[in-house]
This record gives C-alpha cells, sequence and structure tokens, in this order.
C-alpha cells in the first residue's frame, strides 16, 4: 500500500520578504547561501569581499572590532541571520600567542555570540526567525585537537551557543543550528592544497560549497530542527591522513 502526499511548498516559502543577513555572503559556502535565500524571496544583506548580484553588499573589516556594532545594529532588524565566517588557525597550543587566541575565539565565537544577542529581540517580538552557523570540521562534539585546537575550541563554544539558543527561545519561534563540514572546494583553496585535501576524503573528493549550504538552508526551513549541530564531512577521520 502506497501513501501519496501532496507536496504544497509550504517549506519553500516561508523565507518570503523575510531580511536575511549573511556574514561571508559573497563567496564559496556563503555566496551559496545568499543565492539560496535570494531565489526563496528572502531579502539578503551579503557581507563579504564582493558585491553580489541582487543582495545588499556590505564591504566592512571585521578584524577591526570598532565595525562590529554596524553588523549588530543590522542583525537587529534581521529575521535570518546566517554566519558562515571563521577564520582558521593551524597552530600548536604551546606557539600560539595571546593575540592570536583573542583573533580566533572572538572571531569564531565572540562575534556571531554578539549576533545572536543583537538578533533575538526582534525574533522574539515577532514571534519568528533563523540562525544558522557554520561550525568546524568535528566540532560537533568536545573533543581534543592537536594543531588547531583555538580554532576547535572556538568552534566547540559555537555548538554549545547553538544548543543555548534552541532551548531557551524555541517557544518563540526561533530555530537556531549548525553544519560541520569537512573539507570543502571553494576559491579559497589553492589546487594543490585542494588535491591534498581531497585525498584525505573517504572517497577522493572534495565536498562541494552546494552541498553545505543545501545543509543549511535544509536545517533553517523546517522548525522541527533545532538545536542540530550536523556533521557534513563524509566519514573523516584523522587517521585518514
Amino acid at each position: 500500500m502506497s501513501i501519496l502526499v501532496e507536496y504544497d511548498g509550504t517549506m519553500e516559502r516561508i523565507f518570503e520578504g523575510k531580511k536575511a543577513l549573511v556574514v561571508g555572503g559573497t563567496g564559496g559556502i556563503g555566496k551559496e547561501v545568499s543565492v539560496r535565500l535570494m531565489g526563496l524571496g528572502a531579502e539578503v544583506t551579503a557581507l563579504g569581499r564582493h558585491p553580489l548580484e541582487g543582495a545588499v553588499f556590505l564591504d566592512i573589516n571585521l578584524d577591526c572590532r570598532e565595525n562590529w556594532g554596524i553588523i549588530s545594529e543590522r542583525a537587529a532588524r534581521t529575521d535570518i541571520v546566517c554566519c558562515v565566517r571563521g577564520p582558521f588557525l593551524q597552530k600548536c597550543l604551546e606557539d600560539t600567542t595571546a593575540g592570536e587566541w583573542d583573533a580566533v575565539v572572538g572571531a569564531n565565537l565572540v562575534f556571531p555570540g554578539m549576533l545572536v544577542s543583537a538578533a533575538l529581540p526582534h525574533m522574539m517580538e515577532s514571534g519568528w526567525g533563523r540562525i544558522a552557523f557554520l561550525g568546524g570540521t568535528r566540532t560537533d562534539i568536545v573533543r581534543g585537537f592537536k594543531t588547531n585546537a583555538v580554532y576547535g575550541a572556538a568552534k566547540i563554544g559555537l555548538s554549545s551557543l547553538v544548543c543555548s539558543v534552541s532551548e531557551h527561545y524555541g517557544r518563540y519561534g526561533i530555530t537556531c543550528n549548525a553544519v560541520c563540514p569537512g573539507f570543502v572546494d571553494t576559491e579559497y583553496t589553492g589546487e594543490q592544497e585542494k588535491k591534498v585535501l581531497a585525498a584525505k576524503n573517504p572517497d577522493g573528493e572534495l565536498i562541494s560549497a552546494e552541498d553545505v549550504a543545501e545543509s543549511l538552508l535544509f536545517l533553517m526551513k523546517n522548525p522541527v530542527y533545532n538545536g542540530v549541530v550536523l556533521k557534513a564531512d563524509k566519514g573523516w577521520h584523522p587517521k585518514f591522513g
């Protein structure tokens, strides 16, 4: 016996007329997220390095914390916040400086946390909101890292933030999720590095930026998914190299 369910496209229409802020939204995974949100009717403000057709473009240097207030003000009027920016640091703990700690944790945890705090009041008042983050490889649970411990610690903290928002603000129609990708094919990676990273994956292929973006949109569409920290790494493990 088969049951036919007519799909009315309701999930595809939930972004129509919503205001979205995509940090890192003009390149790589972020660009794919921005394009998909615009295709689903959202009004996208994209923060990045290059203009993006159809989106409001913000060219703001986030390495200067004095500029964070500008983004915070924008987030306070936003229905959808998606942060896919997260500078990486590969360095042993004994060689990491205080400045590097501050910069990496600031970019990967403090800044996203500030966006959440700024966005929540408007989302609570309107009874609807979507927050999505890009985590780090294998940062879905607490674990140790040999050469990227600072970055890993910040991204694991981001996973805790996801859980905190989902548990306490879900009753306002707000969801918060994250995707933790593996090695992704973007324009920010050189050809030789792409070959090295691809060889580490079980199937010898990099993950596409489109697939990661689709994972983020999948989590944002359905309110059933709240507090999810989703691995999207093809099952990669350090034992693969």
